[in-house]
């Protein structure tokens, strides 16, 4: 390939500069319909989930995976539901918060990393417990906008079930 002038021009192989955090939120529901939430060490309290591996795992298996790790509940990667993705920009980066949705039956979440979150606690979507970690509450608000759950802004894009 040349320009107009002769030059050759050549494709840019290396890859981009990292510009986002990419990361998952899991709305967990149990028979009764509560939500799962957990107290971070910094008082907020928030939604199961974390970073998705980029290496090798789906937006499905890295909520399967957080909720495991985080808090002892099993559920296999074809139980959850992506239903949106947020884009919002925190200090210059980018990031990009999948919200997922699993319902289990029954459970007892453990506090299995203690020196993030203190405790789990099941609490009625109208009865949250006090001030959440605004990727939490961003997908809250897109889960059950009925809620108005007051949050920092994000775009929102649903995903339509599939």
């Amino acid at each position: 390939m040349t320009t107009g002038n002769g030059d050759s021009l050549t494709r840019n192989t290396r890859p981009p500069l990292a510009q986002a955090a990419f990361g998952v939120g899991v709305v967990v529901q149990d028979g009764q319909g509560r939500i799962l939430l957990g107290r971070h060490r910094d008082g907020t309290w928030e939604l199961p989930g974390g970073k998705v591996d980029p290496t090798h795992e789906s937006v499905a298996a890295a909520a399967a995976r957080e909720l495991r790790e985080e808090t002892g509940l099993d559920v296999p990667e074809s139980a959850v539901t992506v239903f949106a993705m947020l884009h919002d920009v925190v200090a210059g980066i980018n990031r990009i918060t999948m919200g997922a949705l699993v319902t289990v039956e029954s459970g007892v979440p453990e506090v299995t990393e203690p020196h993030l979150v203190s405790t789990w606690r099941w609490s009625g979507a109208e009865s949250l417990p006090g001030a959440l970690f605004d990727p939490s509450a961003q997908i809250l608000a897109v889960w059950r906008p009925d809620l108005g759950i007051a949050h920092p802004p994000a775009h929102h894009l649903p995903i339509a079930a599939g």
